[in-house]
């Protein structure tokens, strides 16, 4: 028998909970996935002669649950949901190319540079988060400074040194022409509800898992506190004020997506994380071979950018990046519009 080009979608996805956080039902998803493998004659993705990488960036709660932390609303308030009801329709449906599901979470512990409480004032008070915006010029007029106290948990108890570190990287972004340093809220908590992946993304990441017998690999990033992680690839700064290196590029997932046929990439925020990995994988890309860009399909459909009605907008940035990207060689597709025949 031979597979059908788009899989249907199973009985157990729900698109109305997509919005939603429950236990995913591991063994009944199990039994599931392997009854659909019989009945589509799927095969194991180790014996796929066009290997395609599916990078999935942070779709966890914290991004993409309303009411979470930095829920992604997009400039219709529904983005993320919306997107993620796509995105698992997408996998679903393309359960016999895809090979490999890469998703990446962002990771974060209380005491890290765009966090409220690395910060404070003359009088004491942290910045208002997602509000703030901190530059070299707002330190040194002492508008904002390192927090003492945060000292003894990053840098063994030497303020100097993290003041020193702190300025630095916010002149380093300011320099390379990056976004400002954002006073984020605690988010993408490490062991908390809002580090997870959707419910439902998880659900169907798992019955692929199942249904290819190929193993879903986690990618984490975020963790450092001296610097931000938007993209998967590379933190922000990769140095500190010393020349001394504070971070470093994630080499070997560089590598490992280079070497796939075809790398879908989804995820949020368009705006952000999902731009600044595709750009720095374009930066590999053009100092390798400018043409592998042919292999990178971006769904459009996928992504939201990050808005906060009556403060930040990140639409007009969101789309500029993804024009650029077009324009170096990518694809900028719907998930409606991938079947079987692009390889």
């Amino acid at each position: 028998m031979t597979q059908p080009t788009r899989l249907p979608i199973p009985p157990h996805f729900n698109p109305n909970k997509v919005g939603e956080v429950y236990r995913v039902p591991y063994q009944q998803l199990a039994s599931a996935a392997e009854a659909s493998t019989k009945q589509y004659n799927i095969p194991p993705a180790s014996i796929d002669k066009n290997r395609i990488c599916l990078l999935l960036i942070d779709v966890q709660n914290t991004f993409c649950i309303p009411d979470f932390e930095l829920y992604v609303g997009g400039q219709t308030g529904t983005g993320a949901v919306e997107d993620n009801q796509r995105l698992c329709e997408f996998i679903y449906r393309h359960l016999g190319i895809i090979t490999k599901i890469i998703p990446t979470l962002d990771t974060h512990t209380t005491m890290q540079i765009f966090h409220p409480i690395f910060w404070i004032n003359a009088d004491g008070e942290h910045p208002t988060p997602a509000a703030t915006n901190i530059t070299p010029a707002d330190i040194e007029a002492g508008i904002w400074q390192v927090n003492p106290a945060v000292a003894n948990s990053v840098t063994n108890g030497d303020y100097e040194l993290l003041k020193k570190q702190a300025f630095h990287y916010v002149q380093q972004l300011s320099q390379d022409g990056k976004y400002p340093l954002t006073v984020w809220p605690y988010h993408s908590m490490l062991g908390g509800i809002g580090h997870a992946l959707v419910s439902a993304v998880e659900e169907a990441i798992f019955f692929h898992s199942i249904a290819r017998q190929s193993q879903t690999q986690f990618e984490l990033k975020g963790e450092n506190p001296l610097t931000e992680n938007y993209s998967i690839l590379r933190p922000e700064v990769l140095t500190g004020f010393d020349e001394k290196p504070i971070g470093q590029k994630n080499t070997k997932l560089i590598k490992q997506l280079l070497e796939y046929d075809a790398v879908i990439i989804g995820g949020q925020a368009k705006s952000h994380c999902v731009a600044w990995t595709i750009d720095d994988l374009l930066t590999e890309i053009q100092q390798i071979d400018s043409t592998l860009t042919n292999k990178i399909y971006l769904l459009e459909d996928c992504t939201s950018p990050v808005v906060v009605p009556g403060i930040v907008d990140y639409t007009e940035q969101a789309n500029a990046s993804f024009a650029r990207f077009a324009a170096a060689g990518m694809h900028i597709i719907k998930s409606t519009e991938l079947v079987m025949g692009n390889w």
